[in-house]
């Protein structure tokens, strides 16, 4: 007999997994993958690449779920894997934004009406965010995409709060100055 997953904690469903209950693991999957996604695709602009990404965050945590302390929320235990697996990305990839915004920036000023207009938007967006620093870009996606707190921002990246608002600034100037010269 299944328990109702929704109503089980996120530790006991971790010790549950490491007991070797897999749909327990199923569920920490289906709650966080959402988050997992909006995050990665929020660092790298690319879907592939995202989605390469979350099975990577989830195959790590698995692997090292008995390390869990339950110190903080699951949610930024794991935001915390999505996005040092996303700079080791994009370190090893720093060649492709430009490439890509062009392309998507091309294609959308010969765009028709046929496309949905909030997802031209959303992947206009994406892309935008691939133009700005790596430290920009992730306070954006931390703070505006996920809403974080400026508090929990700070936390999850180890820097005081004034950075996170410094950068936050920053980075929401230089994504308004390069969505009003592309778009």
């Amino acid at each position: 007999m299944h328990v109702n997953q929704s109503k089980i904690s996120d530790f006991e469903l971790i010790q549950n997994a490491i007991q070797g209950q897999q749909y327990s693991f199923s569920e920490i999957v289906r709650r966080y993958q959402p988050l997992i996604a909006t995050t990665a695709m929020g660092m790298l602009g690319d879907l592939d690449q995202a989605q390469e990404i979350g099975q990577q965050v989830f195959i790590r945590f698995y692997k090292s779920m008995n390390n869990f302390r339950n110190e903080a929320k699951l949610s930024t235990y794991l935001t915390r894997i999505t996005i040092n697996l996303c700079l080791n990305h994009l370190k090893r990839n720093q060649n492709f934004r430009n490439r890509k915004l062009d392309l998507v920036l091309a294609t959308n000023s010969a765009s028709s009406d046929n496309f949905d207009k909030d997802f031209e938007e959303k992947e206009l967006i994406n892309q935008a965010l691939q133009y700005l620093s790596e430290n920009q870009r992730i306070v954006i996606v931390l703070r505006m995409i996920q809403g974080y707190s400026t508090q929990e921002t700070a936390e999850l990246l180890g820097i005081p709060k004034g950075t996170v608002l410094s950068r936050l600034k920053r980075a929401m100037d230089n994504l308004k100055d390069i969505l009003t010269k592309h778009y």
